[in-house]
């Protein structure tokens, strides 16, 4: 078929689409190309006294590493994405999940399942070749096969249990509840967020990982005494064993109540001394203390919601099913090309929510130097991670606007810098 003849057929709802993927893709590879030109070769004076020249060289290799082939990805995605498209495998797809004669429900799912298996059998080569190529090549990975195997596994597993009966839930909704379907699909989605987030910590994270009590000693005496002087009850201190799969460090507080808990990777611990493992511990603290947490969930439920009422817009569009060339009007299908409609609004407000996490951070950083924790211990810290991480100290604005839910680390450093100052009030706010 000629390019003039596919235009040819071509409806709005497909015009839109196409044009969708092609600006999204434009986007991120303008942000990319971006970011790699701003790599600078001249070390941040800020860093001179914890970063060799040789490792920031490496820094910066793994960077354009990592964004050469992030490009890459996305190209090949892009091209599949299209051609599935135009040569009608979505309704294909539809035309194998009504072969087993079953009812719309769980039509919809084997539907949305062999949709769900396609994607993970297009990413998987990349993600073999980031996991065993690229972080092996720069010393970060620790994965095994058979704990990459068992993670694929597990992640399908948790899908299916907790995903299948929610988009079970969505579909009867839509199929059956009229007008107010979008309405009961979002309640039922806030119930999922919020039991997730309970059962996430006890249920669900020790499929992955292994959680230890933190050992008696002084890294335990310190947190427990900063959280006593902050009257902040911890209902248990964990150690992770990230390094089953990579050399990098983190620490997290996860769940709620009395499931409450704070996480350190194991890697954290052998990197930090014990103020700067404090002032880490402050930071996460933070986050709780000025509902950071509920704030950010508040806004996805609102998000979720928003998502939920502009698809009951357009769920039974016959151009949207012509735009794919689908034989039959179905909830399961629209759910999935509803969201290639949606993308650009989730585009902005990903954008938005990146740049409300940005703030929000700040803030956390405050809290754990007026606290008690200290900027200095915190600045160290976030120093020393910033080298094993090898993160990118110079990221152009732009990628930062696009894709950065934290502030780059030269200016975070800055802000705390500013604690120092007894005629500044910049940490007492």
């Amino acid at each position: 078929m000629t390019i003039k003849a596919l235009i040819s057929t071509m409806n709005s709802y497909l015009i839109i689409i196409l044009s969708i993927l092609l600006l999204h893709y434009l986007l991120e590879l303008t942000a990319a190309l971006l970011n790699l030109r701003a790599l600078s070769p001249e070390l941040p004076a800020e860093f001179a006294d914890v970063y060799a020249a040789d490792v920031y060289a490496r820094s910066q290799r793994y960077t354009r590493a990592t964004t050469g082939f992030s490009l890459i990805q996305a190209t090949i995605v892009l091209a599949v994405t299209l051609a599935f498209i135009l040569a009608g495998g979505f309704n294909l797809i539809d035309g194998m999940a009504r072969g087993f004669g079953l009812s719309p429900i769980p039509t919809g799912l084997i539907f949305l399942g062999l949709l769900a298996l396609l994607q993970a059998l297009l990413h998987l080569p990349f993600s073999i070749y980031a996991t065993f190529v690229i972080e092996q090549r720069f010393g970060f990975n620790t994965t095994t096969v058979a704990t990459f195997v068992a993670d694929g596994l597990k992640a399908a597993l948790v899908a299916v249990v907790l995903g299948g009966p929610l988009l079970a839930a969505i579909l009867w909704f839509f199929e059956t509840s009229g007008p107010l379907a979008w309405l009961y699909c979002w309640s039922a989605a806030v119930v999922f967020i919020v039991v997730v987030q309970f059962l996430a910590p006890v249920l669900i994270m020790p499929l992955f990982n292994r959680f230890t009590p933190l050992a008696a000693g002084e890294l335990k005496e310190a947190i427990t005494a900063y959280a006593a002087g902050q009257r902040f009850a911890l209902q248990g201190i964990y150690t992770m064993d990230g390094s089953r799969r990579s050399t990098r460090a983190n620490a997290f507080f996860t769940g709620f109540g009395r499931f409450r808990r704070i996480v350190f990777f194991d890697t954290l611990i052998e990197q930090l001394t014990t103020a700067e493992i404090v002032a880490v511990l402050a930071h996460e603290m933070g986050h709780y203390r000025l509902r950071h947490v509920i704030g950010m969930m508040a806004l996805s439920i609102l998000q979720t919601g928003l998502m939920f009422f502009i698809l009951s817009l357009f769920l039974d569009s016959p151009g949207l099913f012509a735009a794919f060339g689908m034989e039959h009007i179905s909830i399961h299908a629209g759910l999935v090309f509803f969201g290639f409609l949606y993308a650009p609004i989730s585009t902005l407000i990903g954008i938005g929510l990146n740049a409300y996490s940005r703030h929000n951070e700040y803030q956390a950083d405050r809290f754990a130097a007026r606290t008690g924790a200290g900027a200095e211990a915190l600045i160290s810290g976030l120093k020393k991670l910033s080298v094993r991480n090898l993160a990118n100290l110079t990221p152009h604005p732009f990628n930062v606007i696009v894709h950065y839910s934290h502030p780059p680390m030269l200016a975070r450093i800055a802000a705390l810098r500013r604690c120092f100052s007894a005629a500044d009030t910049y940490c007492s706010r």
